[in-house]
């Protein structure tokens, strides 16, 4: 049986939680960007005080610089199970999906098919339907309209002898629905299609073993996993080789440049492996026994996973029997992520947010870019939905304040 999560040990470890100007603030909004950790802060304050120049070069602080950026792109392979040549650091994962759409226009074939949904965030459906403009064929995996799920189903249709990829997400950001990558990876895979997940909205709630999904792409925010503001990308050695290298031509022979044209940022990608190091401590600080990371990861997973699902089974009970309140998305949590999306009755998204911010509630309202899921399931876009998101590090507390923030805001 899995130790509960000790939430005193977590928030120590968050330098937001002691900061005064956020006291007394409920933190709602972390599918926008969760807190970093401390472990994260102290390695970008160390980089910029002691290696802030040039990595790789001559001098033992260049030397220091290069060593800490290998080291994070090792330790977020180990996590991720996957090769350290496979992980690549780029902006965000806005930009590094159009890095990735363009590498993909080059070995597409007029006629061939790229099947995207109408349930992502538009970072992975615009840059691919923007490919027909060269004469590439875009599907589209439709939702339910009154759900906003994807039927696994529906692919055995889509799928042709000229499908080359399908773009989808492993968890909406605002029906968070989780999906079953592991099989649709496999369906894809039997029919010769390459498979592209947006993992942005689920890897804060656990570092996925990509490689027990499948996925030949896997993307996610680091600063929405308590690190910086990155985008990493997981591509395998496989579709990397059929990709080829997207950076200047004398970096041929430096596989993890070939995504990140603009060139990494080296103090954040350095920094990145505090994320790491604060899974690290976490579990040690559960856990007794020494394992691999790749098992540490999957502990680690389902230690947030419990502390989440109860509190998110408290907060959807009460959405769910609030006559002034919608849901978006499902009602078991079993089958979600902590991103809870609502609508209420009597006055907008925008107002209600408004309300729950002046009661001490950070959230937000608006369509979070999901203007074509909320379109489908018939959500006026301009307006949108209250979105409320937590991670592992919110307490039962906090949940009790934002009920009850509600529960005025709704009178």
């Amino acid at each position: 049986m899995a130790p509960l999560l000790d939430l005193a040990f977590v928030r120590s470890q968050f330098p937001a939680f002691k900061e005064p100007s956020l006291s007394g603030q409920a933190f709602f909004d972390n599918a926008g960007g969760s807190y970093a950790c401390k472990a994260v802060i102290d390695h970008l304050d160390q980089y910029y005080r002691e290696t802030k120049l040039q990595p790789y070069h001559l001098h033992p602080a260049a030397q220091k610089a290069g060593a800490q950026m290998d080291l994070a792109y090792k330790r977020l392979a180990s996590y991720l199970n996957v090769d350290t040549s496979e992980v690549h650091l780029g902006p965000s994962t806005s930009q590094n999906t159009y890095v990735l759409a363009q590498a993909f226009g080059k070995i597409l074939k007029e006629g061939d098919e790229v099947i995207v949904t109408n349930q992502d965030h538009e970072a992975n459906i615009g840059v691919w339907r923007a490919l027909s403009s060269r004469g590439v064929v875009i599907k589209e995996w439709r939702v339910d309209s009154k759900t906003g799920s994807l039927n696994i189903n529906d692919l055995e249709q889509l799928f042709t002898k000229r499908t080359k990829l399908l773009a989808f997400t492993h968890c909406s950001n605002v029906v968070a629905e989780i999906n079953p990558v592991a099989e649709i990876c496999a369906r894809a895979r039997a029919a010769n299609v390459m498979t592209l997940v947006d993992g942005v909205s689920f890897a804060g709630h656990g570092l996925p073993d990509i490689d027990a999904l499948g996925a030949d792409v896997y993307l996610f925010s680091l600063y929405k996993a308590y690190g910086t503001h990155l985008g990493v990308m997981v591509i395998r050695n496989a579709i990397a080789d059929k990709l080829g290298n997207q950076a200047h031509y004398f970096n041929e022979a430096y596989r993890q440049k070939w995504f990140v044209p603009a060139g990494p940022d080296h103090a954040q990608v350095a920094a990145s492996r505090g994320v790491l190091d604060y899974f690290d401590a976490l579990h040690d600080y559960h856990f007794d026994e020494g394992c691999s990371a790749l098992e540490k990861a999957q502990r680690v997973r389902v230690l947030f996973h419990d502390a989440e699902q109860v509190l998110l089974a408290k907060l959807l009970k009460y959405i769910d029997q609030h006559p002034k309140l919608t849901l978006l998305g499902p009602t078991d949590p079993l089958k979600r992520a902590a991103t809870v999306a609502i609508i209420p009755k009597g006055q907008t998204p925008q107002e209600l947010a408004q309300k729950l911010v002046d009661q001490g509630i950070i959230c937000g309202a608006g369509h979070f870019y999901a203007v074509r899921l909320l379109e489908a399931m018939g959500v006026d876009s301009n307006t949108g939905v209250v979105r409320l998101s937590f991670v592992h590090y919110t307490q039962p507390e906090e949940i009790d304040q934002l009920i009850q923030a509600l529960e005025m805001a709704l009178k």
